[in-house]
């Protein structure tokens, strides 16, 4: 499993995941840059993701729905703020309506994504923030520190797939 360390901060409002992984950060990055690949491992295996928009620009917009076990839809949204290609991402991240568009009933969060060299390794440190302690909790209810290691648990498989052919996998 490659998220090493899950740490829980409510005075910060913050809820942080490493993930190590046996790829260069420019490897990685492309997890991110790459929207068929991101959608191999946004959220857990049983809710794959399908992103109908990927701007990984600052002021980009990305927009996605995640389609469960049943067929349910759930959809989500990310405003990119900064983008320092390939050692960090941020940006604001919510749940969307069915037209894609942001849906404030459970609020935004910030994410910060580094990645850094350790070693001939890639380690990927991804830091959420939340408006408040009671959305921090209403989301680790709703499962995010597990769906988050489940998602992070595919990136392995996606790039050893791709360093074995020289592209991509194929899709889950």
């Amino acid at each position: 499993m490659p998220v090493i360390d899950v740490h829980k901060d409510v005075e910060a409002l913050a809820l942080t995941f490493v993930a190590e992984f046996d790829a260069s950060v420019e490897q990685v990055w492309q997890v991110w840059e790459d929207p068929r690949r991101l959608e191999r491992w946004w959220g857990p295996p049983e809710w794959p993701a399908t992103f109908v928009e990927h701007e990984l620009r600052e002021g980009g917009r990305c927009r996605y729905y995640m389609t469960g076990p049943d067929g349910e839809k759930a959809a989500g949204w990310w405003t990119v703020t900064a983008v320092d290609a390939p050692r960090r991402l941020e940006f604001d991240d919510g749940f969307a309506d069915e037209h894609g568009e942001p849906d404030p009933a459970l609020g935004a969060t910030h994410a910060v994504v580094t990645l850094e060299d350790v070693g001939g390794r890639t380690r990927m440190t991804t830091r959420s923030t939340f408006e408040s302690a009671g959305q921090l909790e209403q989301m680790l209810a709703m499962g995010m520190e597990e769906g988050m290691r489940q998602a992070m648990g595919q990136i392995d498989g996606l790039l050893a797939g791709a360093a074995r052919s020289g592209s991509d996998a194929t899709r889950r």
